[in-house]
Order: structure tokens, then C-alpha cells, then sequence
């Protein structure tokens, strides 16, 4: 189920949405056990639990589609109202795999994607040594993915400001909101003077803004990028960094102590995690 307000309508009001990175059942089901009905399926986040490896583009099409689907089944058996967008990098190849990515996604139960100008195999948008397509083969797979959708929210990401400048990137946000995207974001800005000057020269299109904690943007509250002119807020390592701090802390003090016993109040209660991942809390 979704939200009652679609997420366009919802990106038209006056308060900014926030929408946190999870990368399997549990933590969806954590974020929306705290309030979040908007979700990002993040790739980065994805490639780490799944794989193991750093977000060089190793995950495939197969096994993020895979990952989403499991993630939409179990929010339908809660009858979550979640709108959940998921990272679909480049698309995965040409005009045929973006096709397949779109009906993969929406298969899975996907409301959206973000999909990027990177050449493959891309690199997390805060990392060195990123490489862009031309911009007319970026409008091209966006082409594709908005001529094949039935119901994503398309949102259009360049990574241009490391290789190209601001302006450039800035200028394929502007080509991306022509062609009909429904939000436009511009990857890693590196300053509060870049993210006005993204709002200035992109109008007349929602923004989203990547808020990683140790990345390339300043750090800022969904209220401070409001006032900035950005409406979608991505959180996406927030949960996931927080996740590996909390097991290597638990993980040390168990193979130092041998046993948890002296640590529960940094655990989850037993009953309590039971009843976050049955269908009937309480049962």
C-alpha cells in the first residue's frame, strides 16, 4: 500500500520528505516502525550486506530486484502505506536492460527509482573517480525508463559535479527536468553555496538532496534543505553505518567477555524483537 498522498503531492507541500536507506526486510521494517512511510532500497547499502563489497558497481540488476522484491512482499503483509523507491544505478546496460529494470522494479512492488549519468560499473556518488556518460546518452536511458514505466516516480541523478563542474551538472538537471522527470538530483555539491546554487538554477522541479554522513555535502536538518529548495531528503547509510557500529561494539565485548550479560540494554529485547517481525505484534 501507498501513502494516502501520492509522494509528487507530497513533494509539493510545505515540509520536506525524509526517507531513510534500508537494505533488506528487518531494517524496513525498523524504519517503518519508527514513522518513515518513505523508503530507499540503496544500492551502497545493498552491495555491503549482500555482497560483502564496497559499491563499485558489483550488484546486479538480478540482485537488487531480488532484494527489493523481498522488501516490498513483507511490507505488503503489514499493509504498510510505504512508498519505496529504489536505486537502480545506470540501468544496467542498454535501452533493452533499462526496459527490464523498470519492469523488475515495478514487479517488486518499487513506487520509484533514481537513475544515473555514471559509466559502468559506477562508484558511490561520495567516492573518487567517478566517470559520466554524455548527457544525451543520460536523457536517453531516462527516456527509456519514463516510455516503459506504469507507475515509478522517476528521479534523474548526475554525478557531473566531481568530472564536469557544477554548471554542468547543474545544466543536465535542467535537461532531465524538460524531458519529464519527476524530481532531479544532483549528486555530491560541497558546500552550502552549491546546494543554493543547484536550487537557483534548477526550478520548477522537486530536488533531493543526499545527506551521507562522511561524505562530499554538508550535513544539514530536512528543514535547513527546505529553506534551501530541496524537498526530498535521502538518508541512505544513516541506519546501516549506525547498524555495523552497534555489532562491532557487541561483537568485541562478546569475544573479550565470552557472553552479553553485563551489555543487554544496548540489545533489542527478545519478546520485543519478536514481536517487530511477526505479522500479529503480540502473538
Amino acid at each position: 500500500m501507498r501513502p494516502e498522498r501520492p509522494l509528487a503531492e507530497r513533494l509539493a507541500g510545505s515540509s520536506p520528505v525524509l526517507m531513510p536507506g534500508v537494505w533488506d526486510p528487518l531494517s524496513a521494517l525498523l524504519a517503518v516502525q519508527s514513522g518513515f512511510d518513505t523508503l530507499f532500497v540503496s544500492g551502497f547499502a545493498v552491495s555491503a550486506s549482500l555482497l560483502g563489497e564496497p559499491d563499485h558497481g558489483i550488484l546486479s540488476q538480478r540482485e537488487m530486484a531480488e532484494v527489493a522484491a523481498r522488501i516490498g512482499a513483507r511490507l505488503a503483509r503489514i499493509e504498510a502505506p510505504v512508498d519505496l523507491i529504489v536505486d537502480a544505478d545506470t540501468g544496467y546496460g542498454d535501452a533493452s536492460d533499462i526496459r527490464r529494470t523498470v519492469e523488475l522494479w515495478e514487479s517488486a512492488g518499487a513506487t520509484g527509482l533514481f537513475l544515473e549519468d555514471q559509466v559502468w560499473p559506477k562508484r558511490c556518488g561520495h567516492m573518487e573517480g567517478k566517470q559520466v556518460v554524455s548527457a544525451g546518452e543520460w536523457l536517453d536511458r531516462l527516456g527509456v525508463v519514463l516510455e516503459h514505466r506504469e507507475r515509478l516516480f522517476v528521479c534523474a541523478r548526475t554525478d557531473a559535479r566531481a568530472p564536469l563542474g557544477l554548471d554542468e551538472a547543474i545544466e543536465r538537471g535542467r535537461a532531465a527536468r524538460d524531458l519529464g522527470v519527476d524530481a532531479v538530483f544532483v549528486e555530491a555539491p560541497q558546500s552550502i553555496d552549491e546546494l543554493r546554487a543547484i536550487a537557483e538554477g534548477i526550478s520548477e522541479v522537486p530536488l533531493v538532496a543526499n545527506m551521507v554522513e562522511g561524505g562530499r555535502t554538508p550535513l544539514l536538518s530536512p528543514a535547513e534543505l527546505s529553506d534551501l529548495g530541496f524537498s526530498l531528503i535521502v538518508s541512505p547509510l544513516s541506519g546501516l553505518l549506525a547498524v555495523s557500529a552497534a555489532l562491532s561494539a557487541s561483537f568485541d565485548h562478546l569475544s573479550g567477555e565470552g557472553t552479553l550479560r553485563n551489555r543487554l540494554n544496548a540489545l533489542t529485547g527478545f519478546d520485543e524483537f519478536v514481536d517487530l517481525v511477526a505479522d500479529t505484534p503480540g502473538a
